[in-house]
């Protein structure tokens, strides 16, 4: 999962497009993303042809009315989940579970790298990674921090500030203490 940045003048890059408008339910990931998979991050996330395209065409997009960012949903429920958070679950089925708000009102940024963060995890995932291991910190946890680093390269790429990525690293669900390990794993500056 990640959260949102605050706005700021970096925009994402130049061919990203998303469908704000897009309905309550279960869509194609390139209808609500439309033309992710030919931006160059999509390239260097899964660098081949066919991979990216099976990546893209057997991924869904869930959107929900609930407060929340983004999630890769669990094919079962996990065990130990927190009793007050009740995912989507999409048996044996690759599905990003998208809120509502986030969609309609976040920066174009953030929905950026949320997305490529999330695409991350279906990747992880589908090596056979376990995304729900509650035994390790959410800030040591393999995938996490993977994902992360891929999504921070990218910004750093297209000129976004180490304040934005504080904020956009900075979710509610961790400590102060861990949000100073992911930036110092991220090898962004704390300040």
């Amino acid at each position: 999962m990640a959260r949102a940045a605050a706005p700021n003048s970096v925009a994402p890059p130049v061919g990203f497009h998303l469908n704000r408008s897009t309905p309550l339910g279960r869509h194609a990931l390139l209808a609500v993303f439309p033309g992710l998979d030919r931006l160059e991050t999509a390239a260097r996330q899964e660098p081949s042809a066919a991979g990216r395209r099976a990546l893209y065409d057997t991924t869904a997009i869930e959107l929900v009315a609930d407060d929340v960012w983004m999630y890769v949903a669990p094919w079962k429920m996990p065990k130990g989940a927190p009793r007050r958070w009740r995912p989507v679950v999409a048996p044996e089925m690759d599905c990003i579970v998208v809120g509502e708000s986030h969609l309609r009102e976040s920066p174009a940024l953030t929905l950026f790298l949320d997305i490529f963060h999330e695409l991350c995890h279906i990747q992880q995932r589908r090596a056979g990674r376990s995304l729900f291991d509650r035994r390790t910190s959410y800030v040591r946890r393999s995938t996490e921090l993977e994902a992360y680093r891929f999504v921070v390269d990218e910004a750093r790429r297209f000129g976004v500030a180490d304040a934005t990525l504080r904020e956009y690293l900075r979710v509610e669900w961790v400590t102060e203490s861990e949000l100073a390990e992911l930036y110092a794993a991220m090898d962004v500056p704390a300040a």
